[in-house]
């Protein structure tokens, strides 16, 4: 059944049923849901998209589905647990595959360096390339095992809005030098500068600089060896779906094209919100999967708050921003047979172009490209013989002083990367294009209400993470609670989906509530 004919359907809750509203669909929000529904609330979710998934929506324009934000999944088994918690199975719902290479990394100077799933290729792949620092490989594996046991089965997976939270969990940052940025933690490690690219950039899928993120987030290194890359067929839009279909089953109600205007409040508690058209809809419990900025900022616009005021998220360091260019290409299926799943494609500097993007916050004009190309793992994603590519490269985000004017240099960004694309591993694409799409960070500030259009709200830096970040239950509002990117736990798939397990941590089951409520 399709989703999209289902979800605005009303659908009469209980009597005296626990209500929830849950503000934005995206991956935290509807994994909030489906965690509240299963403790019993009435929930309904309201997202002012025409889609499911918020950043992991997607559009179809002429035949082919254009997944908008995140391409792969690393660790499915936060999703085996939603469901599990949710009484239902995962793999039932949703159909995921196991990549064999995770991606491969192009240098200029013609160097390729693939990730690979099998341990055993990944020592011949460092050895063939890097011999010298192979034993240096092994010990940074054997330290991002380490910080993922502390920093997303520890800290990730428990509630941080509590200063003794934090406190309990020092003697951990200093064994593990969180002091340490991810870059100075590789180049620790290993001596080659490719190497060392390899082994920090990963806090670029977060929206970090490796060079200033604490080394804490070294931990996805391990979390690619331990759970594998896969994609999810249909891809994340799928998965947004299914999720969907999981909150409607449980009597929830979703509701798009909505706009919510402002929260509630009576007294010092949340008590609904209301839609820009001026509709109220009255909750027990609301939960913000915008982001914090515009939930404090905007939301609560009329109500004084004491530590995520204005004059504190504008000291907020933010993410970088994102330039995605989407593209669908006729005929091409059997070209560029070298061209897999993702590709990283570096440009002559990394560190210095890390400095452009996140500390002088100007648009450089070399690039690195994140290149996905879904069509060789997902039929579906094109017309048969068509191919379905997106080319993601990181820029500044629109909080510097002079920020990029996208309205003017979105088409020349645009043709920079089809020159690097056409020079450097698709040569000839121009002919074959057949309709694109383009975001850029003001479409990210329009279309998500992204902050400064940055890509991955607060930068994790690490006195913006855990307790530092904005946590997962108001200080000031009671029964208004924020999962998704810009709280704890941070950006990312894993993360955004496990802020609702500390959600679920956080609020009381529904018929702890119900008595005294009232019909909707």
């Amino acid at each position: 059944m399709n989703i999209l004919h289902t979800i605005d359907a009303d659908i009469a809750p209980a009597r005296h049923a626990a209500r929830a509203v849950v503000i934005g669909a995206g991956l935290g929000g509807l994994s909030a849901a489906m965690r509240l529904g299963a403790k019993g609330y009435h929930v309904t979710v309201i997202d002012k998209l025409d889609r499911l998934g918020g950043r992991g929506s997607s559009v179809t324009q002429n035949g082919h589905r254009f997944d908008l934000g995140p391409t792969i999944l690393t660790v499915p088994q936060v999703f085996e647990t939603l469901w599990r918690d949710c009484g239902r199975d995962f793999q039932t719902d949703v159909d995921t595959i196991a990549l064999d290479v995770f991606y491969e990394i192009r240098w200029p100077d013609g160097t390729c360096f693939k990730i690979y799933k099998d341990h055993a290729k990944m020592l011949d792949e460092v050895t063939r390339l890097f011999p010298q620092d192979l034993e240096g490989y092994k010990a940074f594996l054997r330290d991002s095992e380490q910080r993922y046991h502390f920093g997303f089965e520890g800290l990730g997976r428990r509630p941080m809005n509590k200063l003794g939270d934090l406190i309990k969990e020092l003697p951990g940052f200093i064994r593990y030098r969180a002091d340490r940025s991810v870059y100075a933690h590789a180049a620790a490690r290993v001596k080659n500068p490719k190497l060392r690219m390899a082994l920090s950039f990963h806090p670029l899928f977060i929206g970090g600089d490796p060079v200033n993120v604490t080394s804490m987030y070294i931990l996805v290194s391990h979390l690619e060896k331990a759970f594998g890359v896969h994609y999810v067929m249909g891809g994340v839009q799928a998965l947004a779906d299914a999720m969907g279909r999981v909150i409607t089953t449980q009597g929830g109600r979703i509701s798009l094209n909505q706009t919510v205007d402002k929260i509630v409040t009576q007294g010092n508690r949340a008590a609904g919100v209301i839609l820009d058209t001026g509709q109220r809809i009255d909750a027990d419990v609301v939960v913000s999967n915008a982001d914090p900025y515009w939930t404090y900022s905007k939301l609560l616009r009329d109500v004084p708050n004491k530590r995520w005021n204005d004059a504190k998220l504008d000291k907020t360091r933010w993410s970088m921003g994102l330039f995605v260019w989407y593209f669908g290409t006729k005929g091409t299926r059997d070209l560029w047979p070298d061209v897999g799943h993702h590709t990283i494609l570096n440009g002559p500097r990394y560190r210095g172009l890390l400095r452009d993007i996140f500390q002088k916050q100007k648009l450089a004009k070399d690039m690195s490209i994140y290149l996905h190309r879904p069509s060789v793992s997902d039929p579906t994603v094109a017309p048969a013989g068509d191919d379905t590519f997106y080319a993601l490269s990181p820029v500044p985000n629109l909080a510097g002083r002079d920020p990029v004017d996208w309205d003017k240099q979105a088409a020349t960004y645009k043709q920079s990367v089809l020159d690097v694309l056409q020079r450097d591993i698709l040569p000839g694409l121009g002919q074959y294009i057949s309709t694109d799409y383009v975001l850029t960070p003001k479409c990210f500030e329009t279309r998500y209400l992204s902050p400064h259009g940055a890509g991955f709200s607060l930068e994790p830096r690490i006195f913006q993470s855990a307790w530092f970040r904005p946590h997962n239950i108001s200080e000031d509002i009671d029964n208004l609670y924020l999962v998704g990117a810009g709280t704890h736990p941070g950006a990312g798939i894993p993360s955004v989906v496990t802020s609702s397990e500390v959600l679920t941590q956080l609020v009381p089951d529904a018929h702890t509530l119900t008595r005294g409520c009232h019909d909707i």
